[in-house]
């Protein structure tokens, strides 16, 4: 093979913004290495860096040195510093499709108002990418990708076609050998000469026959900048036929084609072991950051920006940008992943839950503005699908003390409702001197009253009692000060009787349906109406299937029966016959690997049978019956490391499994909960299958991945086939529903799915792993990487026949993760509930939604043609005026036409990522 006539050395910095140290302390580093090479390259011009391809760095850099920002953006225009095009270098497979998206655009921006953006999707260090990654850098106008792990076997050359599964293809950059495959070029200047022809060969092998554009080398590592006379050291190197060059990765691109004519096409997500090490561990490390990942992104995504955009709420859109920094910082790749120190991994639960918080907030103010026009005594309800649903709902509503409670909607139908529990009335029954009533009082702040209101009271000096009755709304003309002076007769030697009396309240389960991202509104009945019958007959079939049956342990709605075993474990039937039994064994096994990679000990012990199970039925219906299925476990206390065996001590473990079938559902959810008492464990959960199965299809980014049983190997690590999963898995006839993002796996022969549910760890890497060959990292304690406490999985099982578009499993899932919000009514005059208001539709087979936002004024959907098969969406529901296709970084682009119903209707290939910008006004 000829080498290279001429090498483009990249002097770059892999900059882990957080890691084995927090991130303030990193960014000490960072500081103190930008100061340096940016004195450098004010002094000498042939001076090139590349800074890792996000923004973050140079905003974490800015933060501290704002005088350097005019500097920063001359080395930028110059053309001698890269920036972009991320805002951070993230981990694919742990954030939603929409998160990727919006890291990109915001690193795009800030790139811009610097001087411009690195062209190029630099992809470095990801442990894995996904299959959507070329369609989403087409999209937002990159012609180039540069990766490193996850390449597979069969890939010989340095570039190579990556395809998405819409058939988008980006010419993609292999870096063999990483991102520093030239790190010690410069270390010793009497060797760079042999090095460089090192490289020069080394680069050879992976040159096309006949290439004569550039070849590159990264010449940089971790945390470190370039050597100080680089240009110097480099002019030095006497190669016979192959001349160096500094330059930055822009400057290397610009030399490659852009087209992808001849080169070899890698389809899918790239998430092969043969080239590099993927570190699939960090798929199920740490799962209370992936839980509120997702809790959090769904919360932005799905809630906060669609309820602001479709009101036309501009007020909120500070709170909504500073919640996607947190959601953007928080999916680095060494944040999210779990693999950090316990101080970084503290850092991001608290980015994660002030973003979940800002949503909500968002949520909030929207919704307490639209329930200004609701009577206080009843609710708004917002549907966050673009369909309409019939869902259940949990209200704290008014209530008789005992008997049914009896809801109406805004045009009179009846709502039917479940009572869950019934609020406690008598709040404090106590007997206290005459002296103390003044203390008492001091409990009254304005109306409010153990945190409802006072809506009257009394005093009754013949029997000496001071009674309080509250309510959610109060008396507005209540003043303490009457029941002050009332009180003022009272004899100091006197002793009074006190009560709280609280109006009668439940909480209930309400089927409801809300139109497509839109909002109705219910009320408690009054107690002598006769609701309506809705003539459509919509709450029909539903109250038809909403019998359960709780007979011993076995719930039926209808649409799936479910049984429990005396194991514990639970049988699922179909009314076309899918069955499975043994659901929910709960397997826990040692684990004595690092937050990298699992590794089971030599002489692994896996306990999987309970010592004990019992079945508490929670609620019989007819709208929702939950049972809770508690089963005791003695689990090994901990594994020794250097024996490669589990400890004799035995922990008391109990798990209970709440099993919840609501009306109208074909899926049963399942909450699991226990206590982690234990260290150096790994616990999943095993679902046989209906029927034996060689394949698994999961949602993930925008797509839905096929998957066999075996990964692909040959590098430095066993390649478990672990995978991961957001929206859903699906195997043999078996559907697994996801809040989160989860690792799985098809074990016993394709004869069961399992899920992890909890890796407990105690070191960030292991210098000696029996299923890796070099560490991962430094071998730093990780206490807090055990999980130790409460720890809780939800999902949700789903039986079904046909393949997972035929069984219609994003619908499902969709259903699944996004429940009705409900604000309460704030209105003390208003005698009526506001009409139903219909905010976006959006149909069409395996089309989903995956972000509504206001873009300068006109509403901005993301669909996605989550099908095998071309497709049609057809958008409405509100007053479409106009409407455009737009890229991922909505610029609008052509129009489209709306029909004489107000349809949108656009023909999507099969996978394709479609941004629509819709002028809904009026």
């Amino acid at each position: 093979m000829t080498g290279p006539a001429e090498i483009i050395v990249v002097p770059h910095t892999h900059w882990d913004r957080e890691w084995y140290e927090p991130f303030q302390r990193f960014r000490l580093r960072l500081v103190a290495l930008l100061d340096d090479v940016f004195d450098r390259m004010e002094r000498d011009p042939r001076q090139r860096f590349t800074l890792d391809g996000q923004l973050a760095a140079v905003d974490d850099y800015l933060e501290v040195r704002p005088e350097r920002r005019e500097q920063v953006i001359a080395l930028v225009k110059a053309g001698r510093l890269a920036v972009g095009p991320w805002q951070i270098l993230l981990d694919e497979f742990l954030c939603s499709g929409e998160n990727i998206v919006r890291n990109l655009e915001r690193g795009l921006r800030r790139s811009a108002e610097l001087g411009g953006a690195m062209p190029v999707g630099y992809l470095p260090d990801m442990f894995g990418h996904i299959a959507q990654m070329p369609q989403i850098l087409v999209g937002a106008g990159l012609a180039h990708a540069c990766v490193f792990r996850g390449a597979p076997q069969a890939l010989h050359r340095h570039a190579f076609a990556w395809q998405a599964p819409d058939g988008t293809t980006v010419r993609t950059e292999y870096l063999p050998g990483g991102y520093g495959n030239a790190a010690g070029l410069l270390d010793d200047p009497a060797q760079v000469t042999r090095r460089a022809g090192d490289l020069a060969g080394m680069l050879a092998a992976w040159r096309f026959d006949g290439e004569t554009t550039p070849a590159l080398a990264m010449y940089g590592t971790d945390h470190a900048a370039p050597a100080p006379g680089a240009p110097d050291l480099l002019a030095a190197a006497d190669l016979p036929a192959t001349t160096l060059r500094l330059g930055t990765l822009t400057e290397y691109f610009a030399t490659q084609p852009s087209t992808v004519d001849r080169l070899p096409v890698v389809r899918g997500e790239l998430r092969s072991h043969a080239r590099a090490n993927i570190l699939p561990g960090v798929l199920s490390v740490r799962g209370h950051l992936k839980r509120a990942m997702g809790r959090a992104e769904r919360r932005v995504e799905r809630y906060a920006e669609p309820l602001a955009a479709l009101t036309n709420d501009a007020s909120v859109q500070r709170f909504l940008d500073m919640a996607w920094t947190r959601l953007i910082d928080a999916s680095c790749h060494d944040s999210v992943t779990g693999c950090g120190c316990d101080e970084t991994a503290e850092q991001v639960a608290v980015r994660l839950a002030e973003g979940d918080q800002l949503g909500r907030a968002v949520c909030d103010l929207v919704g307490a503005r639209l329930a200004a026009a609701v009577p206080r005594d009843g609710y708004l309800l917002f549907n966050p699908t673009p369909a309409v649903r019939t869902a259940l709902v949990h209200l704290d509503v008014d209530a008789p003390v005992d008997g049914a409670v009896s809801l109406v909607d805004a045009v009179g139908r009846g709502v039917p409702a479940q009572v869950l529990a019934r609020d406690a009335t008598t709040l404090a029954d106590e007997v206290v001197p005459a002296a103390d009533l003044a203390k008492v009082l001091t409990r009254v702040h304005g109306r409010e009253l153990y945190g409802q209101e006072v809506a009257a009271w009394s005093v009754a000096p013949g029997d000496a009692t001071l009674t309080f009755h509250v309510a959610r709304d109060g008396d507005p003309t209540f003043d303490v000060a009457d029941v002050r002076l009332a009180l003022h007769s009272a004899e100091p030697s006197e002793t009074w009787r006190v009560r709280i009396l609280a109006a009668p309240r439940a909480t209930v389960a309400a089927l409801v349906e809300v139109p497509p991202l839109g909002r109705t509104a219910v009320r408690p009945a009054p107690v002598s109406y006769e609701p309506l019958r809705s003539d459509s007959g919509s709450h029909g079939p539903f109250l038809g299937s909403a019998s359960r049956t709780v007979a011993g342990a076995a719930l039926d709605n209808g649409l799936l029966r479910v049984e429990v075993a005396e194991d514990g474990t639970l049988t699922l039937t179909t009314p076309d016959g899918v069955t499975t039994g043994g659901i929910g064994r709960i397997v826990d096994g040692g684990d004595v690997g690092d937050s990298y990679n699992y590794a089971p000990p030599a002489a692994d012990e896996l306990v999987d049978k309970p010592t004990a199970v019992r079945v508490a039925v929670r609620h019989d219906g007819p709208l929702v019956a939950v049972l809770d299925v508690v089963r005791e476990y003695r689990w090994p206390a901990r594994a020794d490391v250097d024996a490669g065996s589990r400890a004799v001590d035995r922990e008391p473990i109990t798990v209970t499994t709440r099993v919840e079938l609501r009306c109208g559902e074909r899926f049963a959810r399942l909450r699991v909960e226990f206590d982690n008492r234990c260290d150096d464990h790994r616990v999943r959960l095993h679902l046989p299958l209906p029927s034996p199965a060689d394949t698994s299809y999961a949602e993930g980014q925008f797509a839905v991945i096929e998957r066999g049983s075996t990964a692909e190997g040959g590098g430095g690590e066993v390649p478990l086939p672990t995978f991961p999963a957001n929206g859903f898995v699906a195997a043999g006839g078996l559907a697994v529903l996801l809040t989160q993002p989860t690792e799985y796996e098809l074990t016993d022969s394709g004869r069961e799915l399992a899920v992890t549910m909890l890796r407990a760890i105690g070191m960030l890497s292991r210098n000696r792993h029996a299923l890796r060959d070099e560490p991962a990292g430094p071998q730093l304690p990780t206490p807090e990487a055990q999980c130790r406490g409460l720890r809780t999985v939800e999902l949700a099982i789903l039986p079904h026949r046909g393949t997972w578009h035929e069984a219609g499993l994003l619908a499902q899932a969709e259903a699944y993760r996004h429940e009705l919000l409900a604000f309460p009514g704030t209105d003390a005059v208003a005698s009526a509930l506001p009409t139903p208001a219909i905010g976006l539709s959006v149909d069409g087979e395996g089309v989903t939604l995956t972000s509504v936002r206001n873009r300068a004024g006109r509403i901005e959907a993301r669909l996605v043609a989550q099908t095998p098969a071309e497709t049609t969406a057809v958008l409405g529901g509100a007053t479409i005026r106009a409407a455009w296709r737009a890229d991922l970084l909505g610029r609008a682009g052509d129009a489209l036409a709306v029909d004489a119903d107000g349809l949108v209707r656009l023909r999507l290939r099969a996978w394709e990522i479609a941004t629509v910008q819709l002028d809904i006004s009026g």
